[in-house]
């Protein structure tokens, strides 16, 4: 018998049968209400919410372990968020003018409603003012987990609007963790001073990142790198260790792989979020009394977060679209105002019914936002219609309309391939051209260079709002680097109704075909005839010249 049949044989049978049937039964139940909540056209995290209802009313345990596999993908949530994020929207007055002003309208509107109900008897409430702004304080944050989530599912997180939102999110997770640090039994040990060190180690990992293959390896850098540095460090030092794993994946956001890793990732990520929304669901053993106050503050406070979103954004000089999406995405309750009250409780400022009510308030809050957001294309349109226009000069320069003036060709994506096209159009053509590109670092390159370029991002449905293409505009080149990219600008391109000539870039024979068919005017294969060129450069004879001459002359 081999050494694992020995193990097996010797580990109680009827606990592991028994925690397998409970998996089981909780994957089963997620997998079922997800489909559900699918096939309805809403987003999977409803049915995810649901199954931890239903598992509760049934009276089905959770999986032993389940809470820490919850855990691990928050933090991994926050590691990837930090891969993507622009530091610069931290500098933005329209992101930190906006978390402050809106927590502090938000603590007051929150202690007013709760302490409103508790006037007229439906909770009953001890601590008075103290209380009452505390529990205000905890509504006041929204779901960062919720939030990146609806942007990824959208591909937003880039966007202007996704990056302002995600900004708002950093502050308010930043206060979160502040009050948890400061409210814990034991203040941060001296040592989180050496925190610090990160810096110099992440230059260490972003020099092993360069020597990591792809696959499983990737993926196991990832973990490693948000667990270890990231969540375990800080949470030795009394720090708690979501703000690490965040920290961690700012460190590596300027690096070229931070992109890969962040996409290696995405599954695993997306399996143990999971866990996180069954076990919000979990949470609630409700009474009447309980949902009935829950429900009060949903329907009180998430009109005015987005009231509040939308008038902030518009006090600091967003568009109404870009006001009014940010707003759609974080109006909801977040995770941290769990552990807030968890907090509160256990320090005896509150009673032990808040958390049953906060953790019900944020799951109907998550449902509201995560069905508000489905929709959020028409809600904007249909909104934007009604509202007053802006006055573009009080807009901020990010949010302006994007303006061709008078080129002649319009080139998306501003890469190797891009920039081969702009220069040859510019030299050899004589025509004007203008180039978009949505790498802030890259723009900042080709400026210097004397390029006439414009930072924004194609794949952005804002984008193709805030575009105005010059009459003179007659060929779009479609030079992305991803075909789904290409392909999203040429259903934008449809839509806006641009009748001139469209060329694009492809890899592949099947992308070829496909924009053949779409009408494209002009497909060229990045990568066609290559093999041909390398077959006929091997058949030359040689030239003298050393190896790998050939190679070097026709190389770039």
């Amino acid at each position: 018998m081999s050494a694992a049949a020995r193990v097996r044989k010797a580990a109680p049978e009827t606990l592991r049968r028994s925690d397998v049937q409970d998996i089981i039964v909780t994957i089963a139940v997620a997998l079922v209400l997800g489909m559900l909540a699918y096939e309805l056209r809403i987003p999977p995290l409803v049915g995810f919410l649901g199954a931890g209802f239903l598992l509760h009313v049934l009276g089905a345990p959770a999986f032993e372990g389940l809470e820490q596999v919850s855990d691990l993908g928050v933090v991994l949530l926050l590691f990837t968020i930090g891969l993507k994020f622009d530091l610069r929207s931290l500098l933005q007055p329209e992101a930190y003018g906006t978390a402050a002003l809106h927590m502090l309208t938000s603590v007051l509107v929150g202690a007013g409603t709760i302490g409103l109900s508790a006037v007229i008897g439906i909770v009953t409430l001890d601590g008075g003012l103290g209380t009452m702004g505390l529990l205000g304080f905890a509504l006041s944050f929204s779901s960062t987990v919720l939030v990146v989530k609806v942007l990824e599912e959208r591909s937003d997180d880039g966007s202007y609007y996704g990056q302002i939102a995600i900004a708002i999110l950093v502050f308010q997770d930043l206060a979160a963790v502040a009050f948890i640090t400061v409210a814990g039994e034991e203040p941060p040990s001296l040592w989180a001073f050496a925190l610090v060190l990160l810096i110099p180690a992440a230059w260490v990992l972003r020099r092993i990142l360069d020597r990591v293959g792809r696959g499983e390896l990737l993926v196991l850098f990832g973990v490693v790198t948000a667990l270890g540095p990231g969540y375990v460090a800080f949470e030795s030092v009394g720090i708690h260790g979501d703000l690490g794993a965040l920290a961690m994946g700012l460190l590596f956001a300027t690096h070229p792989r931070s992109n890969e890793l962040s996409k290696s990732l995405f599954s695993v990520k997306e399996l143990f979020l999971v866990a996180f929304f069954v076990v919000i669901g979990l949470q609630a053993v409700p009474t009447w009394t309980d949902l009935a106050l829950a429900l009060i503050l949903c329907v009180v406070l998430i009109p005015f977060n987005f009231l509040s979103f939308y008038l902030l954004g518009r006090l600091f000089g967003l568009r109404n679209r870009t006001s009014i999406r940010t707003s759609l995405a974080l109006s909801n309750f977040s995770e941290f105002a769990l552990i807030v009250v968890a907090v509160g409780v256990g320090n005896g400022v509150f009673a032990h019914n808040w958390l049953t009510v906060t953790a019900l308030a944020v799951a109907i809050s998550m449902i509201i936002s995560s069905l508000a957001n489905a929709y959020s294309l028409q809600v904007v349109a249909r909104l934007d219609e009604i509202l007053p226009e802006e006055n573009e000069a009080r807009l901020r320069p990010t949010d302006r309309p994007i303006d061709t003036g008078d080129a002649e060709v319009v080139v998306l994506g501003m890469g190797r391939i891009g920039r081969g096209a702009y220069e040859r159009l510019v030299n050899r053509g004589g025509l004007s051209v203008i180039g978009i590109d949505n790498d802030h670092l890259l723009v900042g390159e080709l400026k210097r260079e004397k390029f006439n370029v414009l930072e924004g991002d194609a794949t952005d449905h804002e984008f193709w709002h805030r575009l105005v293409v010059g009459g003179t505009a007659r060929t779009v080149i479609l030079a992305m680097a991803i075909h789904d990219s290409n392909t999203f600008a040429l259903e934008q391109l449809r839509i806006a109704g641009f009748d001139g000539t469209i060329a694009a870039v492809v890899q592949r024979q099947d992308q070829a075909s496909h924009f053949t068919d779409a009408g494209v005017h002009s497909v060229v294969n990045i990568y066609g005839g290559s093999g041909a060129a390398v077959a006929d450069a091997a058949m030359r004879p040689p030239t003298g010249r050393g190896p790998g001459s050939d190679a070097d002359h026709t190389g770039g």
